[in-house]
């Protein structure tokens, strides 16, 4: 059953029944696309971020039900036309070999058919979750790859300043750090990449899950990085310790544990500047959520 005050606006069953349909007929059309997203998500831990992305956006959602209301199922016109964007997309990518716009394409495509059932007011008002869905695209290779040796770098760097400031003698080139004769590379893996990628998402979900004004919400998604990459090398410190004076099987042990344990700690972090923020009476918050 549908609510009484979104049947005035003119929603029904079918709406959200249409809605569905269209989105899995799109899914069936791009289906190679979303095979593949799910294949990189399963075998790379760097993109394992992407099945966060359904239970955010479906968050953000939830959050903003009630702008439904303001939501009429019309505009549907526009639904179409970003279909056929995201279909030139898809295709343009497949035949040209160019993945990221094959799976964008993908995405949008899906987007467009919930716009075609639903309306353009859908696309608007739920604007962030929709555009969580971005998340979703692996991250290019040859960008990773520009991204991975900085950070594998400064990651080392800092963790030598780290262990050395403890009395722990360290010797360094590039990324390979030696701690009691053991070299210990500070390999993709430990490079932090996939610790910002984590956290970026978990606050997006929580700037645009609470009534923040807008400049809060920059600055904690432009903060998450650096704290991310922070947070990375107090991980790598005790690594670094494990593979040096403990066994292999440990210190791997040790090494995956953690990397899902800052996570979480890196979170709390960036709350804390939230909370910080509040306490010092600096204006934080907006209107409610189903108004802004």
């Amino acid at each position: 059953m549908i609510p009484r005050i979104l049947a005035k606006q003119g929603w029904n069953l079918a709406h959200i029944w249409v809605a569905i349909l269209l989105a899995a007929v799109g899914g069936l059309m791009t289906l190679d696309a979303w095979k593949d997203i799910l294949l990189i998500a399963y075998v790379d831990p760097e993109m394992s971020h992407i099945v966060l992305v359904p239970v955010v956006a479906a968050y953000l959602v939830w959050v903003r039900r009630l702008r439904l209301r303001t939501c009429p199922p019309t505009g549907q016109a526009l639904g179409p036309i970003i279909v056929a964007g995201g279909a030139i997309m898809y295709l343009v990518g497949y035949y040209q070999a160019i993945q990221v716009a094959w799976h964008l394409g993908a995405v949008i495509v899906a987007v467009g058919c919930i716009v075609t059932a639903a309306g353009k007011h859908v696309l608007f008002r739920f604007a962030p979750a929709f555009a969580v869905l971005a998340f979703l695209v692996p991250v290019p290779g040859t960008l990773r790859l520009a991204l991975a040796g900085p950070l594998m770098e400064y990651g080392a760097a800092a963790t030598q300043i780290v262990l050395e400031t403890f009395g722990v003698i360290v010797d360094r080139s590039g990324n390979l750090l030696s701690v009691n004769n053991i070299p210990v590379a500070v390999a993709e893996a430990c490079n932090g990449m996939r610790m910002v990628f984590g956290l970026v998402l978990i606050v997006y979900a929580f700037a645009y899950g609470l009534p923040l004004r807008n400049s809060v919400r920059v600055f904690l998604l432009l903060a998450s990085p650096a704290v991310a990459l922070f947070c990375n090398v107090v991980r790598l410190v005790p690594t670094v310790l494990m593979y040096a004076w403990s066994t292999k099987e440990r210190a791997d042990s040790f090494h995956d544990l953690s990397g899902w344990v800052m996570l979480p700690i890196a979170f709390g972090v960036l709350y804390g500047v939230y909370m910080l923020l509040k306490w010092a009476l600096v204006p934080v918050q907006r209107l409610n959520l189903a108004y802004q």
